[in-house]
Parts: structure tokens; C-alpha cells; sequence
């Protein structure tokens, strides 16, 4: 990731600085949870996209900054209200806020960095900006109950699944792209394009996390966390739709009655790899990893290019 950073090296440095001014606060507890946030923060990808999508297409301004900023205050936001959702206490191996402060506090949590991002953006006019993410966001929510909704039947077919993933995942990926193109050009044209090139390594992002599932890639041995939790990803649905009658029902049993035993979870994630569903999803996977790489090949050669191709690499090699 050094590599991918060194590009953007001093505009992620400034970005950390504004966006803690972004999300400081006149309340003493709700200044200690931002600080608490601030600290506790993830790799940065997304602001990453954001300001390499910038580079390649134009220059980086005042308004790419805001753009990270916004992008990263709505996704904390939607991270912080679905550990209430899921009741979790750990995000990234830290105590969650509602663990901490209880899920009164953290749902407020979660609407002050929604208004925060509203208004950061409101404030500066970036209304092109907004449209963008607040679309995502919506996407986001409606991708996440349309799942919730298949669960219950575990009827999800392919395409279902890929819309379900392209709304849940990839759309924020998508917005962040596109928000950093429009930041730096104002060029729709640039913008739709980056928005595709993002969804697309959104959709991969999300293939490899299903692949962590079946101890793919030498990571350690499976985990059968998505069984365990009746999520239908796309190995599981390939062997499905391959499997003959018995073998179908036989996995929609144990999914459905048995998902919290071991040694039958066990069984599942056998029929799939038996089945070819992990080779199968691989194969999607890096479809839609080419398919992006074209996309980003439109545009000149440049270390900011460069960057996000090692970037692109990383989604569908990562270990973790």
C-alpha cells in the first residue's frame, strides 16, 4: 500500500487534519467519541479513491478534500449505526461505540456525522458532490433490506445477488470515485466513467470477502461466518444452482436449521469447493477487475494511474 499512497502521500496527510476539524464538536462527550474515531481508523481507502480518481482525471482541489471528508463521515456513519443493528461490540479488533457509550448514543452518533457530512457540503455548494454520495447511500440502505429480505427465503438467484452487492457495497466505492473525478474536472462524462470503474472494484471487493469464507487463497482455514449468519454469497449460489435436488435441499437445511453447527458448516463449505462455486466466483471476481482496469485504462499514463492500478491489485489480493 506504500506505493499506492506515495501519489497522494500529502494530500491524505492534510485530509487527516481536516477531517478532524470537520467532525470537532462544542460537546465535551461527543468530542471524546470523534477523537475516539479519529484514532480508531481503517486503511483510508476510500478517501484513497477519491483523491487518485482526482489526480488521474484533473487536479486536486479544496473540493476533493470535502469530498473525502463527506465519503468518510457517511460511510463512519453507516458503520457506527449497523454495529448498533447487529448488536456488535468490536469494530476492527476496538470496542464499538455502542459498546462503550450504549445504542442511545451511538444512533445520535451516527445522525450528527450524517449532518456533519450534509453540511460540510451544503455549506460549500458542492451539490453535484452530495447528489452523488446521498444516491449511494440510499442505494446502500435498499441493498441492505433487500438482503434481509431474501435471507428469510434463501431463494437469492445470481442477479439478485449481484444487485444486492452492487447497492451494498460497491455504490459507496462507486460515489467515491465519482466524487473525486467531479471534484477535480466537473466533467460528467469523467464522472460517469469513474463511477462505473468504481462500482466495478466494489463488486470485486465484495467476491473476495466472499472467498475469506472458504479459506481461499492459502488465508487460514474457513471461517463459514456468512453460513453461520444465512448470507447467500456467490460460491454458495453457484452450487446451488448446480447441485441436483437432494444435494440442494440437503444445503438449504443445514443453512436454514443447522447453520451454527461446526461439522455441518463444515459439510457446506466442502459441497461448494467440490462443486467448483469458489473457482467460479474467482472468475467473476477478476472479470470485474479487468473490466475496471479498461475503464481506468482510458485515461493516460501517470504515477496517479499507476497508483491506482497496484490500488485495483490490492481489492482482489488481499489477505485479509
Amino acid at each position: 500500500m506504500k506505493n499506492v499512497k506515495k501519489p497522494i502521500a500529502e494530500e491524505l496527510d492534510l485530509f487527516e487534519k481536516k477531517f478532524a476539524e470537520n467532525v470537532r464538536s462544542r460537546n465535551p462527550m461527543l468530542d471524546r467519541i470523534m477523537r475516539f474515531i479519529i484514532r480508531r481508523k481503517g486503511k483510508q481507502m476510500r478517501p484513497m479513491f477519491v483523491f487518485l480518481a482526482a489526480k488521474i482525471s484533473g487536479t486536486v482541489t479544496e473540493a476533493t478534500y470535502r469530498a473525502s471528508s463527506l465519503i468518510e463521515l457517511l460511510h463512519t456513519a453507516t458503520l457506527v449505526h449497523d454495529d448498533v443493528v447487529d448488536d456488535a461490540n468490536l469494530r476492527r479488533n476496538f470496542f464499538s461505540i455502542n459498546a462503550l457509550w450504549k445504542n442511545k448514543v451511538a444512533v445520535l452518533v451516527g445522525d450528527y456525522l450524517l449532518s456533519k457530512g450534509l453540511l460540510l457540503s451544503l455549506d460549500n455548494d458542492d451539490f453535484r458532490i452530495l447528489k452523488i454520495v446521498s444516491t449511494a447511500v440510499k442505494e446502500m440502505s435498499e441493498g441492505e433490506l433487500l438482503q434481509m429480505e431474501k435471507t428469510r427465503k434463501l431463494d437469492i438467484k445470481e442477479e439478485v445477488y449481484f444487485e444486492i452487492i452492487r447497492s451494498k457495497t460497491a455504490s459507496l466505492l462507486a460515489s467515491a470515485c465519482a466524487a473525486g473525478a467531479w471534484s477535480a474536472t466537473g466533467d460528467e462524462e469523467k464522472t460517469r466513467l469513474f463511477h462505473s470503474f468504481g462500482e466495478k472494484i466494489g463488486i470485486s471487493f465484495q467476491i473476495k470477502d466472499d472467498l475469506f469464507d472458504y479459506g481461499h487463497d492459502n488465508i487460514g482455514k474457513p471461517t463459514g461466518i456468512d453460513i453461520k449468519e444465512k448470507k447467500m454469497t456467490l460460491p454458495l449460489i453457484y452450487t446451488l444452482q448446480q447441485a441436483d435436488d437432494s444435494t440442494k435441499r440437503r444445503i438449504i437445511y443445514i443453512v436454514k436449521n443447522h447453520n451454527k453447527d461446526k461439522q455441518k458448516v463444515n459439510e457446506v463449505i466442502e459441497l461448494v469447493k467440490q462443486s467448483g462455486g469458489i473457482a467460479y466466483a474467482r472468475e467473476k471476481m477478476l472479470a470485474y477487475q479487468q473490466e475496471a482496469m479498461a475503464l481506468l485504462h482510458q485515461f493516460p499514463e501517470s504515477e496517479a494511474r499507476t497508483a491506482m492500478e497496484e490500488l485495483v491489485q490490492y481489492v482482489t489480493e488481499r489477505r485479509y
